[in-house]
């Protein structure tokens, strides 16, 4: 079974910069997408970036022009560059994977367990 565990979170002053890395036990073949989600308190989990098998990235609104969502296959990671960071962006970080559907696979989701991102002065 795939396993994923996130990493690089923590307290940045606004306009700072992390890191988030999100490492992979198993190998997921194409199609895929992989994602980044968010949770801030007292609100639903969001989707904030994706990239796919194809290497194709989306972003939400919010957060366009100040992250990056990249792959590196040869290390199994998945990143997420965040740049000008406000307070807005403050929240838990989750590390997802859709395995598509296709011959002899059904959908399958992964999620990691989260990590903690405050952007606060």
């Amino acid at each position: 079974q795939v396993q994923l565990v996130e990493s690089g979170g923590g307290l940045v002053q606004p306009g700072g910069s992390l890191r988030l890395s999100c490492a992979a036990s198993g190998r997921i073949s194409s199609p895929y997408v992989m994602a980044w989600f968010r949770q801030a308190p007292g609100k639903q989990r969001e989707l904030v970036a994706t990239i796919s098998s194809s290497a194709s990235t989306n972003y939400a609104d919010s957060v366009k022009g100040r992250f990056t969502i990249s792959r590196d296959d040869a290390k199994n990671t998945l990143s997420l560059q965040m740049n000008s960071l406000k307070p807005e962006d403050t929240a838990v970080y989750y590390c997802h994977t859709r395995a598509l559907a296709s011959r002899g696979r059904p959908q399958t989701d992964y999620w990691g367990q989260g990590t903690q991102v405050t952007v606060s002065s």
